[in-house]
């Protein structure tokens, strides 16, 4: 699929590495309509990019509101033939700590944001993207989702967290193999220490710490990589029921 016949939902897309997509995906002469809960964010930067970009205020872990969301982009653009799910928290807590044990509330709602808004939002595009025409390749559409090295390597601090992202990566195979008659790719991308606003939010001294854990290239990486690869991962029709780490080869320790 060519980025100029895009016509996608990018779920996050008012901060970090779904605002990249949007600016990426919109750069290319896509239309993208950006789903996050930021309003005043995500009003800023549709009506920055113009006419080709829309806001629709989006709870991902809301069947009505993502019904509702998936369908104004559908109606706003014609159809919807794009899925990129990088809405996400990340919210530390040790199973049990000196405060107790970790709440339930907590793990919930890491896991509803994190793989149920996911899930969410992929079952809705698959239910647009099948009425599709086909292109050339027989392709419908593409799902891009966001998981983490967190889902193979989860530190301590991270059991709500790994679990959410494992589930990421073990929805991508069936939903691929279910989607292939549809003509509809599934695919997943685990991204390692990326340089968003969550860790722009850190001390410098902790930063610099962490680009030192990354064999090479030593740093943190930048939303604009992740974009990159999900561009290629677009215009890349054998890409298909499988989760990419986008790491600098890290293997994360337990601490």
């Amino acid at each position: 699929m060519q980025i100029k016949e895009a016509i996608a939902v990018v779920t996050g897309g008012a901060s970090g590495m779904g605002e990249t997509c949007v600016r990426m995906l919109a750069a290319g002469g896509a239309k993208v309509a950006i789903l996050d809960v930021v309003d005043e964010r995500g009003e800023k930067i549709a009506a920055e990019l113009g006419p080709n970009v829309v806001f629709v205020h989006t709870d991902v872990t809301s069947d009505e509101s993502g019904r509702a969301a998936v369908e104004k982009a559908a109606s706003a653009f014609g159809t919807i033939n794009v899925a990129i799910n990088c809405a996400g928290v990340a919210t530390p807590g040790k199973v049990l700590s000196k405060k107790g044990v970790l709440g339930l509330d907590l793990f919930s709602r890491v896991v509803q944001i994190n793989l149920i808004g996911t899930f969410n939002i992929t079952r809705l595009a698959i239910e647009q993207m099948a009425k599709n025409a086909p292109n050339e390749e027989g392709e419908r559409g593409v799902i891009i989702n966001t998981a983490s090295v967190a889902a193979f390597e989860g530190q301590i601090g991270q059991a709500a967290y790994g679990s959410s992202k494992a589930g990421v990566v073990g929805l991508t195979l069936p939903v691929a193999r279910e989607c292939a008659d549809y003509g509809i790719r599934v695919m997943a991308i685990a991204p390692g220490l990326i340089d968003t606003p969550m860790m722009a939010g850190l001390p410098e001294s902790v930063r610099v710490e962490l680009a030192s854990t990354v064999p090479f290239p030593r740093r943190l990486g930048r939303p604009s990589e992740f974009a990159a690869l999900v561009r290629h991962i677009l215009e890349n029709a054998l890409l298909n029921g499988e989760c990419i780490r986008l790491d600098g080869a890290i293997r994360m320790t337990a601490r």
